[in-house]
């Protein structure tokens, strides 16, 4: 059995992320949506383990300092990140696993996890973005300004990443996250046991 791809999936906010994974999913897309931790109070209706890892803040703290943590950030005074061992025991087990974490969080997994497959989900335009903010009728419009400029800083960090799905029309955006995860599956270094394998007989 191959070991299972480790996918990176950002994106600016309103660019639909959580749309395509969903899609993905819905068309029968084989991978494993992580679930993070936090050290938050459980929200009503919130379970541990489903919607967060519920950690201490001391837990969270030891997690980090044994290396146990792929990547975190703090927010309004509270700790989020994602736990390596489910991650890690889903890929050994050929699982693909995909984290949708914002770029910085990425860019700690790609130092921490060479392996991992980055892909940057963009909008088909900053004029897009800003439609698409502006029909969730969620915020304000200085709220969509800051949100916007805030892509811009995000988009430009799209380079760094390996693939770049750009979600114009849903159903070619979920085709091409379906086309990288077969690719990165048929790499030889993804292919290893495989190939020797082959040799023994």
């Amino acid at each position: 059995m191959s070991k299972g791809v480790l996918m990176v999936f950002s994106g600016p906010s309103g660019c639909g992320k959580g749309t395509v994974l969903k899609e993905f999913f819905a068309q029968g897309g084989q991978a494993f949506l992580s679930v993070s931790a936090t050290t938050r109070s459980p929200r009503p209706g919130e379970e541990d383990g489903v919607h967060y890892y519920f950690l201490s803040k001391e837990d969270f703290e030891s997690k980090i300092a044994q290396d146990e943590i792929l990547e975190h950030a703090c927010y309004c005074g509270n700790y989020y990140g994602t736990p390596r061992g489910p991650v890690y025991e889903r890929l050994e087990r050929g699982e693909n696993v995909i984290l949708e974490i914002e770029v910085q969080g990425a860019l700690q997994i790609r130092e921490k996890c060479p392996e991992a497959v980055l892909v940057f989900i963009l909008p088909p335009s900053l004029q897009e973005l800003k439609r698409r903010l502006v029909d969730r009728n969620t915020e304000d419009m200085e709220t969509v300004e800051r949100r916007l400029n805030a892509a811009a800083d995000e988009i430009r960090m799209a380079y760094q990443y390996d693939y770049v799905v750009v979600n114009d029309a849903l159903d070619d955006a979920v085709q091409e996250l379906k086309t990288i995860f077969a690719a990165e599956k048929l790499k030889a270094a993804n292919r290893k046991k495989i190939i020797d394998e082959v040799l023994e007989l």
